[in-house]
């Protein structure tokens, strides 16, 4: 048996170089598309949303383009990427907001918007911060007038007085005063009734030019508004409702009354009509201070030891010098002719209804309704049965017999349209977004009837839904804003509005931008705007008031 011989040994196999990574950390090459992100993608988006929106808006969509603005400042807020913290998404999320903010405000003056009607800023804030010089030529005439003039409130003339008798020389100046002067002829009467009513100083009407020069929607920076420039809570001490609907702040006659009860309230307190009045501007609880701290219960004495806010040392100056032109008017070159004023019919409509179907009910444009009605926030009327609606006066009876046409129910979708002519119930139903034929049965004609020039058509238009939930809007801080000012401009508290932007006190400063939850009105009070196409022509309704007749009429 041959015996085995021993192998030759090899020598082991030459092994590639061992890669420096793990193959389990080697990129992987995924078959799907990628997933868009980051900063770039965001911009993208953004500016998508935002031109949408504005395409919408040129195209008289406001509804839509509300949506894709408001999907555009989301974007920016909900990324997770501090729009501050980079200069380019900086620039583009103001370019933003400033944007739709304009957009909004053209809106408005188009007679429709995003949300509340546009105010106007109050002539106090820029009066109040304002120093002159003294021209001691005026002080002369100004002690003459102070005696010769009747008045029923002291007329001191010192320095701070003629400042501002001086500066209401000047162009500026004296627009404020022709213009306060010219538009009191529309309130002066009522003014100085419900004066008389309480039992208070005719003069103090001079208060209510000095702080909005008469105009209803004047609203400061603190957002005091009306013509007696109430804050929230003391309009609410003193009666005056603020829902999503209506602000009676700017209600001319109930605002009225309540700064007559307040100023009354003041000077029992204080005994004085000056320091009634630095009061009415800054509160008692600032006055009563400046008396304990000095020991003098004389405005005159605080301003000296400048226990005052600026704005309320010059306020009283600014009220005894105004008093003094409008008694005075031509010796200051004063030229205003002051406005007549509007006497109106009531209504009280029982329910909800859009000012624009009054207004094609009635043949008249929404602006003047809107005029009439200054308390209205909205285009529509609260879901209120005690309401009442200004009218021009005359104007009525045509409402109650016509609006009697479309049932109460829908009052805030239906509109009405007066027939021009070459119209065709084709090319009217085209332009409510409606068919031709909901237009024809909802007024029991037939499918291609002509029209006659002239006649009135009931369109059983249709509105977006109403909105139950938040809306997300974001507000630049500016100047001289508080944030009890913003909360109350957008109809929210404080306290929410610190939560929302993690504030730990009410300082606000210049620049910020804050998020703000609007609510798009209480579920339960706001009219739903539904889609709706009648079977067949509305019945009358059989009682007025709640049932949605306009019977209840006062001529004012």
């Amino acid at each position: 048996m041959p015996v085995p011989t021993a192998n030759k040994a090899q020598a082991p196999p030459t092994l590639p170089p061992l890669p420096l990574t793990s193959p389990s950390r080697r990129p992987l090459f995924s078959l799907l598309p990628p997933v868009p992100g980051g900063r770039e993608y965001l911009i993208q988006k953004v500016q998508e949303k935002f031109a949408s929106g504005e395409q919408n808006f040129k195209a008289g969509h406001l509804e839509a383009a509300r949506k894709d603005f408001d999907e555009a400042v989301d974007w920016m807020l909900e990324s997770g990427y501090d729009p501050n913290g980079d200069p380019k998404l900086s620039e583009l999320f103001h370019h933003v907001v400033d944007t739709v903010y304009a957009y909004e405000l053209q809106a408005f003056r188009a007679g429709d918007g995003f949300s509340e009607a546009p105010a106007v800023p109050a002539p106090i804030d820029e009066v109040a911060e304002m120093t002159f010089p003294v021209d001691p030529r005026l002080k002369e005439r100004a002690e003459q007038a102070a005696k010769n003039f009747s008045h029923d409130l002291p007329l001191t003339v010192n320095d701070q007085v003629l400042s501002f008798l001086n500066f209401f020389q000047t162009p500026r100046g004296r627009a404020i005063v022709e213009t306060g002067l010219r538009r009191g002829g529309r309130y002066r009467e009522m003014i100085a009734r419900v004066l008389q009513e309480e039992g208070l100083p005719q003069d103090l009407i001079y208060l209510a030019q000095a702080e909005s020069a008469f105009q209803p929607l004047a609203l400061s920076r603190a957002g005091a508004r009306g013509i007696w420039q109430f804050v929230a809570y003391r309009g609410h001490e003193y009666g005056l409702r603020h829902t999503w609907w209506v602000d009676e702040r700017q209600d001319p006659e109930k605002a009225t009354h309540a700064a007559a009860q307040h100023l009354r309230d003041l000077y029992k307190l204080f005994g004085d009509w000056y320091l009634a009045m630095a009061a009415y501007n800054c509160g008692p609880g600032n006055v009563q201070k400046g008396i304990e701290r000095t020991g003098y219960a004389d405005f005159w004495e605080l301003y000296k030891r400048n226990v005052l806010p600026r704005e309320t040392r010059n306020y009283v100056p600014i009220i005894i010098a105004l008093t003094l032109i409008a008694k005075d008017a031509a010796h200051y070159s004063i030229q205003a002719d002051p406005e007549a004023p509007v006497p109106t019919d009531i209504v009280k409509p029982g329910r909800a209804i859009d000012l624009r179907l009054v207004a094609e009910t009635i043949d008249v444009d929404v602006e003047t309704l809107r005029s009439l009605n200054p308390s209205l926030l909205r285009l529509a009327t609260p879901d209120d049965p005690s309401f009442e609606l200004h009218l021009p006066q005359g104007t009525a009876g045509k409402f109650s017999a016509e609006i009697a046409d479309i049932p109460s129910d829908k009052w805030v979708s239906w509109r009405r349209h007066r027939v021009e002519a070459g119209e065709t119930l084709a090319s009217i139903a085209k332009k409510y977004h409606v068919t031709a034929a909901a237009v024809a049965d909802a007024n029991n004609l037939e499918r291609n009837e002509a029209l006659d020039a002239g006649e009135k058509l009931i369109i059983p238009a249709t509105q977006p839904q109403s909105e139950t939930k938040r809306r997300l809007v974001s507000y630049r801080v500016r100047r001289g804003d508080t944030l009890g000012g913003i909360a109350d401009r957008f109809s929210v508290s404080p306290e929410d509005m610190r939560k929302w932007n993690r504030l730990r006190s009410n300082r606000v400063g210049r620049g910020m931008v804050l998020r703000i939850y609007t609510i798009g009105g209480a579920p339960e009070s706001r009219p739903v705007r539904a889609r709706s196409r009648p079977k067949k022509k509305p019945t009358a309704p059989t009682a007025a008031g709640t049932s949605g007749g306009a019977a209840a009429v006062s001529h004012n």
